[in-house]
């Protein structure tokens, strides 16, 4: 496991406005068992937030034809849509919803080239609201091969205030590499072909690089 090299700044910003904090606990407060309790909370908090925006390591399971997980999560949305942004037809949506808990990594799903990308500013509406998917901050990324062209979106949270894409048109990627971070609480959106052959459910639980969303035809 490492921690994500976009998030440092986060981490540094966040430890050192801690330290200020444990300062003020241990100079100001004169019961020192409600100090060092104090201290202890800053402490872990510290600790989490090094811990929030790490990179595990993954056993990849996804090639050009086998779809995985872009993110750890839960699957919150799986239905037949119309792809109103780039695909322009009726896709299968699988959205998987991140907590605060959940790792916020995100991988390519597919080896490919990367088609299409856009980021697009907007709300930080709950992240498991259906319409997040367009209200909301969010990168739009599509990745294309001899197998087809799969879409998926990074969707800020309520909490949510920064996404890491490493999306550029043209690049070629292989599933089971880091594709960016969202900061908090969020969500991926992914449209697979209506011939896909989807193997999740609604409910259940993914890994990123290891839980199979879908095989391509």
């Amino acid at each position: 496991m490492k921690i994500d090299k976009d998030c440092y700044g986060t981490i540094i910003l966040t430890w050192l406005f801690c330290l200020v904090l444990i300062f003020i606990w241990q100079k100001f407060i004169g019961l020192k068992a409600v100090a060092w309790i104090l201290t202890g909370i800053t402490v872990v908090y510290m600790l989490f937030i090094a811990w929030f925006h790490r990179v595990p390591v993954r056993r990849r399971c996804g090639n050009g034809k086998v779809i995985t997980s872009v993110a750890d999560g839960k699957v919150v949305i799986l239905e037949k849509v119309y792809e109103k942004e780039y695909l322009k037809k009726e896709c299968i949506q699988v959205s998987i919803y991140m907590n605060f808990f959940d790792v916020h990594s995100n991988f390519w799903p597919v080896d490919g080239t990367v088609s299409y990308y856009k980021y697009h500013p907007g709300k930080y509406l709950l992240a498991f609201l259906p319409k997040a998917s367009d209200d909301n901050e969010h990168s739009s990324t599509a990745i294309k091969n001899e197998h087809g062209e799969i879409f998926f979106k990074q969707i800020a949270g309520f909490i949510a205030r920064r996404i890491v894409c490493y999306s550029k048109e043209g690049m070629e990627v292989k599933s089971g590499s880091q594709c960016g971070i969202i900061k908090f609480g969020s969500r991926i959106d992914i449209f697979l072909p209506l011939d896909a052959k989807i193997m999740v459910r609604k409910g259940d639980l993914t890994r990123a690089c290891e839980t199979v969303i879908a095989e391509l035809p």
